[in-house]
């Protein structure tokens, strides 16, 4: 029989050293066939179809889809690296349909005009902490950040782990690692956000290089995701914004008001760091503006004459 908790042990150590897999992903490799090796103490061990079919059926009444997919896909490539090692004989999931349809969720974006009230907001905000060393350089900090999400359209994990090296102010460019160890360099087009960010590492500069990382928190240590989050949620707030804000909504605004603006999807698709363009096709289905312009500037119907 299988002994299932070592093979996850190298399983995710060649993970790790091999494919060179970053800390978030093992996390969730990790927690995901723990799960399974917990359900499969409960049968008789045998990794094969029964077994498994059981496990994803336990996962579609527990889990939403997109976790019951994630999950899947997790023991689906700890059976595949098996197969490979010729720890068995034949992958199970060769003999397994695990394709379901997902619902069809569209991206929540926020129009421009909260937006700017966002960025008002935080520019007030910097406005008003002159009085407080503290206050201020955090003010700075945190419309560094805003701007950076929604002029760049990055992701708050890659915003979070961002490098002083990774960002040429005189360049104005910014070195993005995403997912996948992929690698993507933007523009600073606009002057104010390219301000913004020299002002935000003028006053952390020395918390800078002794950290390594550009965005940093209260304590002096890099600034994480949840800071993040927590910041958005407190400057809707006080914006009288009633929508749940989260970093991600930049990201998709930045997509969506760009598709409105004509900029071709596969331009989009390289600004996003998609693999493939069927991930930023989901785009074309939110931008209801574009659609109504379209039909009412240039639809044929407009030339058709009945007098």
């Amino acid at each position: 029989m299988l002994n299932l908790p070592e093979l996850s042990s190298r399983y995710l150590n060649y993970c790790q050293c091999q494919k060179n897999l970053n800390a978030k992903t093992l996390k969730a490799y990790s927690i995901d066939i723990s799960q399974f090796i917990l359900f499969m103490s409960n049968t008789d061990g045998m990794l094969g179809k029964v077994n498994l079919s059981e496990y994803f059926a336990s996962l579609h009444q527990a889990c939403k889809p997109k976790t019951v997919k994630r999950k899947i896909a997790s023991i689906k490539a700890f059976c595949a690296w098996m197969e490979y090692e010729e720890i068995i004989e034949q992958n199970p999931f060769n003999k397994l349909n695990v394709k379901f349809r997902e619902p069809h969720l569209l991206p929540r974006t926020m129009s421009l005009d909260v937006i700017e009230l966002f960025l008002k907001t935080a520019y007030q905000e910097l406005s008003d902490s002159t009085s407080s060393a503290y206050m201020h350089n955090t003010s700075l900090r945190n419309v560094a950040v805003l701007e950076l999400l929604f002029s760049t359209g990055i992701r708050v994990s890659e915003l979070c782990s961002l490098k002083p090296e990774n960002i040429n102010l005189i360049n104005k460019t910014i070195l993005i690692y995403g997912k996948g160890s992929k690698e993507r360099i933007i523009q600073i087009g606009n002057e104010e956000v390219l301000s913004a960010l020299i002002n935000y590492k003028a006053a952390y500069q020395e918390q800078i290089q002794d950290t390594g990382y550009l965005f940093i928190n209260r304590l002096g240590c890099p600034l994480s995701e949840q800071s993040v989050r927590f910041m958005i949620r407190r400057l809707a707030e006080k914006a009288g914004i009633p929508a749940h804000i989260t970093p991600h909504m930049f990201r998709h605004s930045f997509a969506t008001l760009l598709l409105e603006e004509d900029v071709d999807i596969r331009y989009i698709q390289q600004l996003l760091g998609h693999s493939s363009i069927t991930t930023t096709q989901i785009y074309t289905h939110v931008s209801t503006r574009k659609q109504k312009d379209i039909l009412a500037l240039k639809h044929p119907r407009n030339r058709v004459v009945l007098r």
